[in-house]
Formats: structure tokens, C-alpha cells, sequence
């Protein structure tokens, strides 16, 4: 089985997890947007059973009814997004993998609330909402 790692910018906050991932895919929607400060932003979604954090517990910022994202309280990087309504994984942003080779995302959901000057030049199914498949931030 892979194990993989993650962490924060300053190293506080650190996870692994192994096995495989669900899914992988871009998230366009605007709150994900606004957490990262980036057009878009690519999440691993994880099995809740096959993660743990090794590190400090990640702070949490309740961004709306049901939904968490987690964040180190020292550097304020974000780190995941967990949600009532997928109750079974876990999202990692992708980028704070130590080692993301081999992990290519699969679609571009919330391609509606895409910034406007980002031009979708791939391949990938591009959905206006969450997507068909994996379940994405938002």
C-alpha cells in the first residue's frame, strides 16, 4: 500500500494516509476559491479510515452549516475541507502532498463559478456544479 504525506507550509500540521485515494479533481466553486486565494484549487479526496494527523491538530473555521476547513493555527495554510455531507472522506488539497506523483485529477467541478480569465485548456469533463463522481469541496 502508499503511504503519503502532507503538511502546512511551516510544518506544524502534518498527515499521511495510505491506501488509495477516491478521487482526485480541480474544485473552481468560490468559497474554495476565496480559502485558497488561488482561481482554483485541485483536492485528493481520502478514505476518513485511512488518514491521520502526525503533527498538531489543525485548526477549524466553520465557513458554512456542516462545513469545516481545517487550517494550521501557526502559518494559517489551509489543509483539508471535511463536510457533513461526505461523511466518509476526507478532502487534502493536493499540493500539500510531499509526493503527489502518480495522482492526476479527473475533472474540473464548479466550472461554472470559474474565474473568468482561467482558460480550461485540458481535456477533462468540466461540470458546471460538483461534478459526477468524485465529491468535491464546495
Amino acid at each position: 500500500m502508499t503511504l503519503r504525506k502532507g503538511r502546512c507550509l511551516c510544518g506544524a500540521v502534518s498527515y499521511q494516509y495510505e491506501g488509495p485515494e477516491n478521487w482526485v479533481a480541480h474544485c473552481h466553486c468560490e468559497s474554495c476559491r476565496r480559502n485558497t486565494s488561488s482561481p482554483f484549487t485541485t483536492f485528493v479526496g481520502v478514505p476518513r479510515t485511512a488518514y491521520r494527523f502526525t503533527g498538531i491538530e489543525p485548526a477549524v473555521y466553520n465557513s458554512s452549516p456542516g462545513v469545516r476547513r481545517l487550517f494550521c493555527p501557526e502559518c494559517g495554510s489551509p489543509v483539508a475541507f471535511d463536510a457533513d455531507h461526505y461523511p466518509d472522506e476526507i478532502h487534502f488539497y493536493l499540493a500539500a502532498l510531499e509526493d503527489a506523483s502518480g495522482l492526476e485529477p479527473v475533472q474540473h467541478g464548479f466550472a461554472g463559478e470559474k474565474v473568468p480569465w482561467v482558460t480550461l485548456g485540458d481535456d477533462l469533463p468540466k461540470y458546471l456544479h460538483g461534478g459526477s463522481g468524485p465529491k468535491l469541496g464546495g
